[in-house]
Formats: C-alpha cells, sequence, structure tokens
C-alpha cells in the first residue's frame, strides 16, 4: 500500500511534460511558435517536433518560412513528412518542395499515395514562357522583425549569388516589401528589416506570358521580378540574366521552327496544320450533333401532336447551354489560374449545381409568365418551367465536370470542352423538355 502512495505523488515523466508543454504552445500559439522554430537549429527542431503528431505541426507549420520548413522536412521521420505534405494545402506544399532540389524531392514525393504526388507534380509544371517555368523556386524570404545579424547568418549559409534584394512577407506568407541588399551591408545588426523596407515594385502571377515580364523589366528597371500566386503569397524569383537567357533560346528555337520544326497552332499556323488540330474534334462534333437530333427523333409524334413545342424547344436548349457555356468559363479560369485542381471538383460541381438550379427557377419563372401570355396553357407552363430547371441543373454539372475530367484524362480542355458540353446541353434540353412533354400530354 505504501508503495503505491509513492508512485502516485512522485512528479511524472519530464520528457512527457515537455511534450505537453511543447503541444499546448504549437496549437494555441501557432505564429508564435513558427517564428521560434525559424530561429532554431534545424535538425533540434526536428527531433522536437517529430514527438508530435502532425495536426499539432499543421498550424504552425502554415506560418514557416518555406526554407526554414524544408530544412525541417529532411530530419522529420518519414511518416512525418507523407502526412504533412498531404495535409497542408496544396500550394503551401508546392512552395516547400521548391526550396528542395530535384534529387532531395522526388523521394518526398515517393512517399504520398499517387493521386496527390500527381495533384503536387500538375501544380509544379507550369506552361511554356510563363512566369513559372522562368522563376527560380530556391529563394529565401524573411520576416520584416528579423534582425541584421540573423539575416546575414542566413545568408551566409545559403551562399546564394544571384539576389540583388530580399523579399520579406507578412505572417501569412504574402508578398509585403523588399530590402536591397546594400541597405542590409551598411547597417547596425541590431536593426530590423521592416525598418529598410520599401514597397514592392511588380510582381506577377506564375501564369503571367513572357511578353508580360519583360514589360515589367523595362518599365520599371527591374534586377529581379517575384512569382507570386493569387493569395499573393511568394513562389519564386526571375533574375533579369535568367531572363536574357530563356529570350537567346527561344530565339534559337524561332529558327529551328522557320525550317520546319513542329509547334502548337498559333494564328499565322499552316492551314494543313489546323487542319489536323482542328478535324478530329470537328468529326466529333458531327457525331455529337447527331445524337441530340436523334433525342428529338424519339419524340416525333410529341412535337406532331403539339406543334408549340417544336417553337419552344430552342428555348430551353438555348438558355441551358448558356447556363453550362458560364459554368464551363468560370472553371477553366479557376484550372487555368491554379485557382482550383481535379482535387477540388466535388466543391466547384455542388456550386455551380446550386446556381443552375437557383438560376433555373428565377428563369423558369420569367419564362413561365411569358408563355402563358402567349399560350394560355397552364400545362405549358408546367412543362416548360420543369424542363428549364432540369436543363440549367443538368448544364452546372457539366460545365464545371466536364473540364476536370478532361483535365484528369490528360486533354486539352480548351479544345473538348465546349463540344462536350454542347452535347449534354443540347440533349438533356431536348429530352427533359419533350420527356415531360409526353408525361403530360392530357395536360397540353
Amino acid at each position: 500500500m505504501e508503495a503505491n502512495t509513492m508512485e502516485n505523488i512522485l512528479p511524472p515523466d519530464q520528457a512527457a511534460v515537455d511534450d505537453a508543454l511543447t503541444r499546448k504552445f504549437l496549437l494555441d500559439y501557432p505564429k508564435e511558435a513558427a517564428l521560434k522554430i525559424e530561429a532554431m537549429d534545424a535538425e533540434a527542431v526536428a527531433d522536437v517536433l517529430s514527438r508530435q503528431p502532425v495536426h499539432v505541426l499543421l498550424p504552425s507549420w502554415k506560418y514557416l518560412l518555406p526554407s526554414a520548413a524544408a530544412d525541417i522536412l529532411g530530419f522529420l521521420p518519414r511518416e512525418h513528412v507523407a502526412l504533412l505534405l498531404a495535409e497542408l494545402p496544396p500550394q503551401d506544399t508546392v512552395r516547400m518542395l521548391g526550396q528542395l532540389d530535384a534529387d532531395q524531392r522526388q523521394p518526398l514525393l515517393e512517399a504520398l499515395d499517387e493521386s496527390v504526388r500527381k495533384e503536387l507534380l500538375t501544380l509544379m509544371t507550369y506552361p511554356e514562357n510563363s512566369a513559372g517555368r522562368l522563376m527560380d523556386t530556391r529563394t529565401l524570404v524573411f520576416h520584416g522583425e528579423m534582425t541584421i545579424a540573423e539575416t546575414l547568418n542566413i545568408l551566409r549559409k545559403a551562399k546564394l549569388k544571384t539576389a540583388r534584394g530580399l523579399f520579406l512577407v507578412n505572417a501569412e506568407g504574402r508578398l509585403s516589401a523588399k530590402v536591397h541588399l546594400q541597405d542590409i551591408a551598411i547597417s547596425e545588426p541590431q536593426v530590423t528589416l521592416a525598418e529598410l523596407s520599401q514597397p514592392v515594385t511588380a510582381a506577377v502571377p506564375s501564369t503571367a506570358g513572357r511578353d508580360e515580364i519583360s514589360d515589367l523589366f523595362e518599365n520599371y528597371q527591374l534586377f529581379d521580378l517575384p512569382v507570386v500566386d493569387m493569395d499573393g503569397r511568394l513562389l519564386g524569383i526571375i533574375n533579369h540574366a535568367s531572363l536574357v537567357q530563356v529570350s537567346q533560346e527561344d530565339m534559337s528555337s524561332d529558327v529551328l521552327a522557320m525550317v520546319g520544326a513542329s509547334r502548337d497552332e498559333r494564328a499565322l499556323s499552316g492551314p494543313l496544320f489546323a487542319v489536323r488540330k482542328r478535324l478530329p474534334w470537328m468529326q466529333v462534333n458531327l457525331v455529337t450533333a447527331f445524337m441530340a437530333a436523334s433525342v428529338v427523333g424519339i419524340f416525333e409524334n410529341t412535337i406532331a401532336a403539339f406543334t408549340a413545342l417544336a417553337i419552344l424547344l430552342p428555348v430551353v436548349s438555348g438558355l441551358s447551354g448558356n447556363a453550362g457555356a458560364q459554368a464551363l468559363a468560370v472553371t477553366m479560369r479557376g484550372l487555368a489560374l491554379r485557382e482550383i485542381t481535379a482535387r477540388h471538383w466535388f466543391r466547384v460541381m455542388f456550386k455551380e449545381v446550386r446556381v443552375g438550379l437557383i438560376n433555373g427557377i428565377g428563369v423558369a419563372t420569367t419564362c413561365g409568365i411569358g408563355v402563358f401570355l402567349w399560350s394560355q396553357s397552364v400545362g405549358l407552363v408546367v412543362i416548360i418551367c420543369s424542363a428549364m430547371v432540369l436543363a440549367m441543373v443538368a448544364a452546372g454539372f457539366a460545365g464545371a465536370i466536364v473540364p476536370i475530367i478532361l483535365v484528369r484524362l490528360r486533354q486539352d480542355p480548351a479544345q473538348a470542352s465546349t463540344i462536350i458540353l454542347t452535347t449534354v446541353t443540347d440533349v438533356t434540353g431536348f429530352f427533359t423538355f419533350l420527356g415531360i412533354a409526353t408525361l403530360l400530354s392530357g395536360m397540353l
């Protein structure tokens, strides 16, 4: 009995207490924890963090500078790394992986599920001649609270020779200011970067073209240009020397193209090249047009009996086609600007279905009033209103899901989405309108 009493009053294990306090600090003060982590040795802090579950690390990990986070990754257990990369927002993961060499990055990606790995690889792949292709992702960023002494220590370890200035980010990782290296060189060690900072003159999204980038370098006389994502977070830096080098390579490529090297179609591409690119899809469109026509043929008797249906049929298909085109345009823009990826398919689809439902009800109400004034037929109003709502919901669904499926299938959504969408909206519009008319023919 005495031994049991003594065990109950003994203090708990000190390591367990330290881990509990660390967990509390990481969860309750993630921003402050991130600053502490950045100031510590990567190997030492990795030893502490490896004893915490991943869900405890996530809140503060989002506030870490990408370079610091990448350094710590190399010392964490492989299970922690895989879970972190999978659970972090994809854009945060891409910025962090961008700090690593290809041979360091590959093992980390291989530890992930195939779907997550493919999504990250897609986000790290940018169009030819875009800012994302030209930028250097191994770029150090800093907080304004850092002193000159701390900054110089980081620069000495990194041994970057191409930097002309340092870029500052706020607590959320968004680009906020810039500091010139010459100002750092002549300042006292205790001065903070925020005291020396200047506004960022220009920045570009990762999808910006080379013409836009060249104009900014010329207009603002820049030595380096920051590249940001849609939320204003720094992805990398384009150095002027890199831009000049790429321009020279492109000039050589243009010479090759002039003597017969093939490229994707441009405004002045040869007719036969354009035909090879376009004709297959035109043939597909012909087949889908016959599919839509065959749907109308199924209800030939209904149309013959009620000729008013033939007059109103284009109204349903036209409005649903417009609704689908709107959903398609928004989804395509999101994919092009990397606001969304295939992983977001359900959220995008659910949103567009709801938009289609609400718009369908609104348009159907107006349409119903017009049809009633024209035909004085309550049955015709019920039929066209019901078909309008169903067709616009289907159009919103197709407009959102078709380009995402094509991206998954590694097809060009810009080239194929419109053809597939037109087929879906036509077939759905015709079938719902004529099908409901057949079922409710007694009301006509």
